[in-house]
């Protein structure tokens, strides 16, 4: 009984994708993935990133990374596409951003 609960809690903190998104590695992983484009055939000419969110052992998750966020600091009006730009070590720890293109 106590292996097969060792077991069932070690894969639950390996696949649970508690700080993880759209790309991830099981070692480590630091990539930008698309998330959304709303409209690429308008002209994009500013870029806005998000305040950055950090996950700690998918207890502790903090931070601003949301769109509205990426428009207030790119002071975009228009959103033309949104990228998601992650960095995530075995899982443990995580770290992201959101970056939109618009005007």
């Amino acid at each position: 009984m106590k292996k097969t609960l060792l077991l069932t809690s070690i894969a639950t903190l390996l696949f649970s994708g508690c700080a993880i998104r759209p790309t991830q590695a099981l070692i480590y992983s630091d990539a930008t993935a698309p998330l959304q484009a709303t409209n690429v055939s308008a002209e994009a000419t500013r870029i806005g990133e998000s305040d950055e969110c950090t996950n700690i052992l998918g207890l502790v998750a903090r931070g601003d990374c949301s769109i509205a966020s990426a428009k207030k600091n790119g002071n975009i009006s228009t959103v033309s596409s949104v990228d998601w730009k992650g960095t995530n070590i075995l899982g443990f720890y995580s770290t992201g951003k959101t970056i939109i293109t618009g005007k």
